[in-house]
Parts: C-alpha cells; structure tokens; sequence
C-alpha cells in the first residue's frame, strides 16, 4: 500500500471518528431542537457538565471510564430534569429569540461556575485500559478506542430511532410535540413526555461530552467553542432527523479532517464552505421531519 493511500485511509478514519462525537453530542440537540422545537442553546453546556462530573469522579474518588462515564450521564440527566422543572418551563412559552436568549444565559451561568471551581486549562478524561493503543488493518492503524466510538454511535442511533419511530413512546412524543391540546385530550401526559425527552437529550449530550475529550477537551468555554459545529450538524441534517445529523455529522466531520490536513491556510473553514453548499441546495435540512 503506498504512502498516500494509507495517509487518506488514516484520515478516514479520524474523520468518521470525529463525525460520531459531533452526532453524539448533537444527537441530544436533534431530539430537542428538532422533535420539541427547543432552540436549546445551552445543549453544549450539558455536555461539558458531563465531562466535568466525569472527571471530578476521575480525579476525586478514582472511578474507572465506566463508572465515570455513567455518573457523569445520570448526573447531567438529573441536572436536565430539574431545569426542565422549572427553568424550561418558562422557556417553552416565549418565542424562539427568547429561548435563545434564556437558554444563553444559562450557558454563561454554567461557564461562570465551571470557572469557580476549575481552573481555565484545558483537560481530557483518560482512555480506559482496554480500549488503549491501537490495532493495524491492512497496513492502516487504527486507535482501538475511535473504533469503539464509531460502534457506540451506530448503537445510540439505532436505538433512538426505534424508540422514536417504532414505540408508543416515539408516537405519544410526535403527538405531544405536533399537537399538545388535541395529544392532551386523548390522555396523553404532554409535560411528562417532554420531561422525559429533555432529560433524555441532556444525557446524549453528556455521553458526547465524556467521550469525545480526546477531540474537544473540557474547558469552561467549551459550551460556546464547540455550538457552531453542533448546530451545524443539526441544521444540515435537517430538523428532526437523526438519519440526517448522523449523515451531516459524517460529511462534516471527514470534511474538516481533510480540509485542515490538506489546507494549510483556511482549512478549518471547510466545514462552513460544506454547511453553505447543503443549505443553498437543502434550504430545511437533507432530511428535514415534515412539519404537520
């Protein structure tokens, strides 16, 4: 195998890795943005407290990946369910230049307590044991721990979608969403739901945000460094379809991967050339969730 072609391989595979943290991290934003109609601009926020809890764990009691990982998710879930409680529930009643501003400011708040309480460096969870170092495939090594992010991500997909498009669940929240007073009459718990689903999409964030250290590392303006791409994802994949933010994610992340390798200067800003040239050609999205 020449040089060029293993180079383009291993770039490949970066790419697709970064792709997936970009879905996991925007797959939350997927589920409240585009099935709520949430502009939720505090997603990233969630992500980096799941990060941090997770490492505080590490660093403070010593627990492996794992139990980090999950402390960190129920944790941000739990954190999820009590502002949507009370927080979003004044956000749902104003219009979306008002949830944007809310959910703004409770970004500000949440880097400003991130600041309190760590310093302003940058860090990154260690890669469990298991997943560390890296396996060769055909004269192209790949990290063991981004081939397990790429299956982890294909697995939250599929899982999403058949809770959302084959379950009772996924029918009562589109009806929740679409309809509230109709959804409301025929016995339907609309705030239920939505707590369920805003709780729900704050853990995907966090599961982002834990994972995907080795790319975007925690840091108290993680929330705002990282929302252009996220919403990015989002926008191009279309409102509402994980189908399309896990196609979008893919594209945008194998794009920004080559373009900073191959272009010196303006690399990094392939990924908005990409997110320009879908949105002219697909002004809602490629996969856009009809709206009733």
């Amino acid at each position: 195998m020449s040089e060029t072609l293993r180079t383009i391989l291993a770039l490949c595979v970066d790419g697709i890795s970064y792709g997936m943290i970009l879905f996991l991290i925007s797959s939350g934003l997927a589920v409240t943005l585009g099935l709520m109609r949430v502009v939720n601009l505090a997603h990233g926020a969630f992500a980096m407290v799941g990060g941090y809890v997770a490492l505080a764990s590490t660093r403070h009691f010593g627990t492996d990946f794992v139990s980090s990982l999950l402390i960190g998710v129920i944790a941000t879930a739990a954190l999820g369910a009590v502002l949507e409680k009370t927080l979003y529930q004044w956000v749902y009643q104003v219009n979306e230049l008002g949830q944007m501003l809310m959910t703004l400011g409770l970004t500000f708040i949440v880097i400003s307590l991130v600041t309190f309480f760590y310093d302003t460096s940058t860090h990154t969870l260690p890669v469990p044991t298991l997943l560390a170092g890296s396996i060769e495939f055909g004269g192209v090594i790949v990290s063991k721990y981004r081939s397990a992010l790429v299956l982890v991500a294909c697995a939250i997909l599929l899982f999403l979608w058949f809770v959302i498009e084959r379950t009772d669940f996924g029918m009562r929240l589109r009806a929740s969403v679409d309809n509230p007073n109709m959804a409301r009459a025929v016995g339907i718990d609309v705030a239920r739901i939505f707590t369920i689903t805003m709780t729900a999409g704050c853990a995907l964030a966090a599961i982002g945000g834990i994972l995907g250290t080795e790319w975007l590392a925690l840091q108290p303006f993680y929330p705002l460094k990282y929302l252009v791409p996220v919403l990015t994802v989002v926008a191009v994949g279309g409102l509402g379809s994980l189908k399309g933010t896990f196609i979008a994610a893919l594209v945008l992340g194998l794009g920004d991967t080559f373009g900073r390798y191959f272009l010196e200067v303006g690399g990094g800003f392939l990924i908005y050339a990409l997110m320009g040239v879908f949105l002219v050609s697909r002004p809602r999205g490629l996969f856009a969730r009809r709206q009733p």
